[in-house]
């Protein structure tokens, strides 16, 4: 396919996310660095790194497959947001977290959306 994943405005927003989750997560308690602070990390990351990987498919359902993935992570970062917000380890960044959380989730399900007719359309 060849697309550059840099012009997906879904990559750029998970992007944008996983920026200001690493800024985030830079406040939270230490004893958490290799639990909750990990987690939310990883699971950030995941999801522009997935939208990227799955951009350079020849395939359009492999495409369609690493979306599916970001979407999970995309999840995942829901609810580590919610439970750090529980857990007091975050107040003023949680809103902008997740408005960037649920901007994300509509522009990729969007994309989900469009490719999967392109799927059923081509039979990729």
């Amino acid at each position: 396919m060849g697309r550059d994943f840099r012009k997906i405005i879904a990559w750029q927003k998970a992007d944008d996310l996983t920026v200001e989750i690493y800024h985030l997560t830079k406040n939270f308690p230490k004893e958490e660095l290799y639990g909750l602070t990990s987690q939310i990390r990883r699971a950030s990351v995941s999801v522009p790194a997935n939208i990227a990987e799955g951009s350079t498919r020849n395939h359009q359902k492999e495409y369609l497959q690493f979306l599916f993935i970001a979407k999970s992570s995309l999840a995942e970062v829901e609810y580590y947001l919610h439970l750090a917000k529980r857990l007091g380890y975050i107040d003023k960044s949680y809103k902008k977290c997740v408005e960037l959380q649920q901007e994300t989730a509509k522009v990729l399900h969007g994309l989900i959306t469009f490719i999967r007719q392109e799927v059923l359309s081509l039979g990729s």
